[in-house]
């Protein structure tokens, strides 16, 4: 697991020292080794963080003449193979670990060698004689890069955006049409990332760069098995993919762990590492005061019945020192609230482990979403109905006070049940509405955003049909711009490697092929995930419905949160910089604190937004050559 960076410039030779200087940026992703190596017109940094072959795993990697080289971040599981079919080819494969098959890869496959590569990834490999750059990442996007071009002309890239900032020639100027995205959906959807013109490579995308010419070509797309099978080999085949998609990820030369949040995802998984280690495993779980958003009592009956080595962090909110902190971690705006139990969490377990599985991608794989559900039974909700009953549940107290309680979850899906199809489930998703954003942007920032659109189109203004639709609508937005982000930057930001068997590529496929009755049954999702995996988990977890790292924004933003909010929402820096209207803001702190509504997610979104502007627009001075 690494940290990567470079320059490439087709009419010059890029300063060492700028790449240098990228790579102090991103130390945390690897602070084990690093170095920056010049290949004429490209030069390649990495940062390493030592899990296989700590020897003689150092980077960059090179063929045997030196001509194809290499920096790598993120875990090949199929390495093994990949080295016995290349000796067999008669090439010399440094070490015993993943990085070094690369090159040799490449002399014999081209650029599509990406294809071959089973595991979680992002690299960057210069061709000395073609003089090309490929830059790649993995199937889903579970390892970020990102890349702009200079005005120079030549192109930068990076595992994290922060690294951009020791650039002379790179200003960070914030793209409020991205940023306005950022407030429908509390991430950026697509390849944009909040800053003119730093562009995200996509998930399953291979970049080529040769001259003045960059070509992007996706080299991948989940397929599904369309074979018929009983009930009974549809489960046997989950058993065994997730199974063996656990087991090839416990491969580590330093301590292993997992991260478990009490719910259906990760109990499993420590429930297949349990059973393939001879010695117990570490787990790590958050718990809270509050007893609506406290998962300990779940986790540690999982951690009980297999004799984990359990450790449990009570969360209690540090405003003042955590958010910040928080803030400098994520260079890209995401106002996903669960980034702060598991940046805290993940500072936990790096005490004690290098490498953490975690239970992501359950809800894609096997449709755990309760927004699966509502999608089906909106289109049997008469639009005059559902507007009616929404109108009725946000008067009740219930209906507009907190996001968890019954009455408001229901108003919400009776008011995504009255607009069409194309605009349901961006409604479901969406922290601020339409309305609620044209009422907070000022008039220059709305000039300069053109415009507002909402969350459907946001969200490519289609939804594929069934439920295999919004899996892959979600494998396609939600997760590479929202969820995988937040476990990697919030890992990564404290050394630490996180592995996601859910999210196993077989594992994806065989979950999308599922048929719809083991998919959902009314309210209650991954049919197939629960009975596949029954015996192995106390009953009182196999039966629950979905869980994760939830916070009780609502009660902190009238609590702890209350006077920070108020102070970075409302201070001089947000008002100078003239993007929101001061009476709309305290409109949204006024209505929370008095109770008229909950908009703990919103203002937790805001929040973040400032703090990320503040740390990584205004503060963010280039580091001189």
């Amino acid at each position: 697991m690494c940290g990567i960076c470079g320059l490439y410039s087709p009419s010059g030779e890029p300063q060492q020292t700028l790449v240098d200087s990228m790579r102090t940026r991103i130390r945390h992703r690897g602070p084990d080794q690093g170095s920056t190596d010049a290949f004429g017109p490209c030069v390649l940094g990495h940062q390493r963080l030592q899990v296989i072959d700590l020897e003689l795993g150092y980077q960059p990697v090179a063929n045997e003449t030196g001509t194809v080289v290499a920096v790598f971040n993120g875990e090949l599981y199929n390495f093994p193979e990949l080295r016995k079919e290349l000796a067999a080819s008669g090439h010399e494969v440094r070490g015993r670990g993943d990085t070094p098959v690369l090159p040799h890869l490449y002399e014999e496959y081209g650029p599509r060698f990406v294809e071959r590569l089973d595991g979680m990834f992002a690299f960057a490999l210069w061709d000395a004689d073609r003089r090309r750059l490929v830059l790649a990442r993995d199937r889903l996007g579970k390892k970020p890069l990102v890349w702009t071009r200079l005005d120079d002309g030549a192109i930068a890239f990076a595992s994290e955006l922060k690294a951009f900032h020791a650039l002379p020639a790179f200003r960070a100027e914030p793209d409020l049409p991205a940023l306005d995205a950022y407030l429908a959906l509390q991430y950026v959807p697509g390849t944009r990332t909040g800053v003119q013109g730093v562009q995200r490579l996509e998930p399953g995308s291979l970049l080529v760069v040769e001259g003045d010419t960059v070509t992007i070509e996706r080299y991948w797309q989940p397929a599904t098995d369309e074979q018929e099978a009983t009930d009974e080999e549809w489960l046997e085949r989950v058993r065994e993919s997730v199974t063996a998609a656990v087991r090839k990820r416990l491969v580590s030369d330093v301590p292993l762990g997992a991260l478990l949040s009490g719910g259906l995802d990760s109990a499993i998984v420590v429930a297949q590492m349990a059973q393939a280690s001879a010695e117990p495993i570490r787990t790590f779980t958050v718990g809270f005061a509050d007893q609506r958003y406290d998962e300990r009592e779940f986790a540690r009956a999982v951690a009980d019945r297999y004799a984990t080595r359990h450790e449990v962090i009570v969360l209690e909110p540090d405003a003042a020192a955590t958010l910040p902190r928080l803030a400098a971690a994520f260079d890209e705006p995401l106002g996903d609230e669960a980034a702060l139990p598991l940046f805290l969490i993940c500072e936990a377990a790096r005490r004690e482990v290098t490498v953490g599985l975690v239970g992501d991608g359950g809800d894609e794989s096997f449709a755990g979403y309760e927004r699966y559900a509502a999608m089906g039974l909106a289109e049997r909700v008469p639009a005059p109905a559902a507007a009616a009953g929404a109108r009725l549940l946000r008067a009740l107290p219930a209906g507009r006070g907190e996001r968890r309680s019954s009455a408001f979850r229901a108003a919400r899906f009776l008011e995504a049940a009255t607009v069409p199809a194309v605009e349901r489930y961006g409604r479901l998703m969406e922290v601020l509405t339409l309305e609620q954003r044209r009422d907070l942007w000022s008039d220059e920032a709305r000039a300069e955003i053109g415009t507002l659109l909402s969350p459907g189109f946001l969200l490519g203004g289609r939804v594929p049909p069934g439920i295999e639709g919004l899996q892959r609508l979600d494998i396609d937005t939600y997760l590479p711009g929202d969820l995988l982000p937040k476990s990697d930057i919030a890992s990564m930001a404290h050394s630490l490697e996180l592995r996601s068997p859910l999210l196993d590529t077989r594992v994806v496929e065989l979950g999308l092929a599922l048929p719809d009755h083991l998919k959902r049954r009314g309210r209650e999702g991954k049919i197939a995930l629960r009975r596949a995996f029954a015996a192995d988990l106390p009953p009182s977890v196999s039966h629950r419905g979905k869980s994760g790292f939830g916070v009780p924004l609502a009660t902190w933003f009238r609590g702890e949160l209350r006077p920070l909010a108020r102070e970075v929402l409302l201070g001089e820096p947000a008002r100078s910089r003239g993007w929101f209207r001061t009476a709309a803001v305290e409109r949204l702190l006024d209505d929370h604190a008095a109770g008229r509504a909950d908009n703990g997610h919103r203002l937790w979104t805001l929040v973040m937004l400032e703090l990320w502007q503040r740390a990584h627009i205004d503060e963010a001075v280039p580091t001189l050559a």
